[in-house]
């Protein structure tokens, strides 16, 4: 994978489409980078109230990433996707790392969900449509903005995780 912020650098008279893809996939590499070199109990750390770890905001992205691409855009009847981890009465289980869960385990299932991601927006037109069950009709393009908007997000959380436990610094560690 192309080292993070080069992505976006090389597209930067893209259009909207390569633009979109670019930003996406460069904040994926970001908050992948952040994980990776961690140890399993660095992954584990909670260094702040809620439950936000390094491992979980990568498990979260992924779920983040089926959600949107397959449920909402495919439009992939839950009962043919994988059983997402969280219920109305512990919404916070796709944060949670379950003991079996590595480093190494996270980042293969958020690269494989990613690419899933990649796959099933191919296949579609910015304009083309799915339906949230709080947003209502939403498009691809609006999916791209608020993948790259929450992937930012968590990158940024990541980077002051990554700093606390190890004193890491910068996109591409």
């Amino acid at each position: 994978m192309t080292e993070p912020l080069t992505l976006a650098a090389q597209a930067t008279t893209a259009d909207e489409r390569a633009l979109f893809e670019a930003f996406l996939d460069n904040y994926r590499a970001v908050a992948r980078a952040k994980l990776l070199g961690t140890s399993e109990s660095a992954a584990r750390k909670r260094l702040v109230p809620s439950a936000t770890t390094l491992g979980g905001l990568v498990k979260h992205l992924r779920w983040v990433e089926l959600g949107w691409f397959q449920r909402v855009l495919a439009g992939i009847p839950a009962e043919d996707l994988p059983p997402v981890p969280w219920t109305d009465e512990d919404p916070d289980a796709d944060f949670r790392l379950e003991p079996e869960e590595t480093v190494a385990s996270l980042i293969a299932e958020y690269d494989a969900q990613c690419e899933l991601s990649r796959e099933v927006a191919r296949a579609h037109q910015l304009s083309d449509t799915g339906l949230h069950r709080t947003h209502g009709t939403v498009s691809l393009r609006w999916i791209y903005l608020h993948l790259i908007e929450e992937t930012a997000r968590h990158a940024g959380q990541m980077d002051i995780l990554r700093e606390q436990l190890d004193g890491a610094v910068g996109p591409e560690i």
